[in-house]
């Protein structure tokens, strides 16, 4: 019973890689009818880690995961149109806030005060450098700052309360999620950059990846 849940583990993983990869090429060639396909497939592929395990494992934090990963996906589609840039910023503002519930929800409300002082000081620090060309998205940028310095915040916070595999792997996730809006931002509200795609999304995708993983993981601990 065991080498089911991980083998498919495997299966998927190496799916979402391949697909990831592709994704990126297509858009680096420019490919981008192929493109627009592969990069919601990508992220449907690391929900599905979540969606293929046993009913008896659906718990409330896999639930609100898959929620949070399910805004991520309207995020990807809607980032597909440059001219909907705000509502893709909206998506992925609300899968920060159940991100932070689904950590929450694991082990309370984490309270550790020096990655809270890190976190904002490096997202105060951010905005600061940004703000010159931030224009009509000034206050909606300095939310998602805080709102993802947040979610940063109590996932490093279950990390350095738990020590486990599974924790360490969300603290890997949320530090990669930061970046890859830092290089969004600047990319849109400095100057792009060359392989910027690239970057974006390897560090997106593996992000939303390990959060799925160690969610996968946890859910299907007991039955282990």
């Amino acid at each position: 019973m065991v080498a089911k849940p991980r083998k498919s583990t495997v299966i998927i993983n190496l799916l979402i890689i391949i697909s990831g990869v592709m994704a990126m090429v297509m858009e680096y060639l420019e490919y981008l009818s192929v493109y627009r396909l592969l990069k919601p497939l990508t992220t449907i592929l690391v929900i599905a880690l979540l969606v293929c395990i046993p009913k008896a494992n659906w718990s409330i934090f896999r639930k609100i995961v898959v929620l949070a990963l399910s805004f991520c996906l309207l995020g990807d589609i809607v980032l597909l149109f440059p001219e909907y840039f705000v509502f893709g910023l909206a998506s992925f503002l609300v899968a920060h806030l159940l991100f932070i519930w689904g950590f929450v929800h694991i082990n309370g409300f984490q309270r550790n005060l020096s990655s809270l002082v890190l976190f904002l000081g490096t997202g105060g620090l951010i905005f600061y450098w940004l703000w010159p060309g931030l224009g009509d998205f000034l206050v909606p940028v300095a939310i998602y700052i805080l709102v993802i310095c947040t979610m940063a915040w109590q996932g490093i916070g279950l990390y350095l309360k738990h020590k486990g595999k599974e924790f360490g792997w969300i603290a890997v996730a949320v530090l990669c999620f930061m970046f890859s809006d830092t290089m969004i931002a600047i990319s849109k509200f400095k100057t792009a950059f060359a392989y910027s795609g690239i970057v974006v999304l390897s560090s997106y995708w593996l992000s939303i990846s390990l959060i799925a993983n160690a969610a996968r993981s946890l859910v299907l601990r007991p039955s282990e």
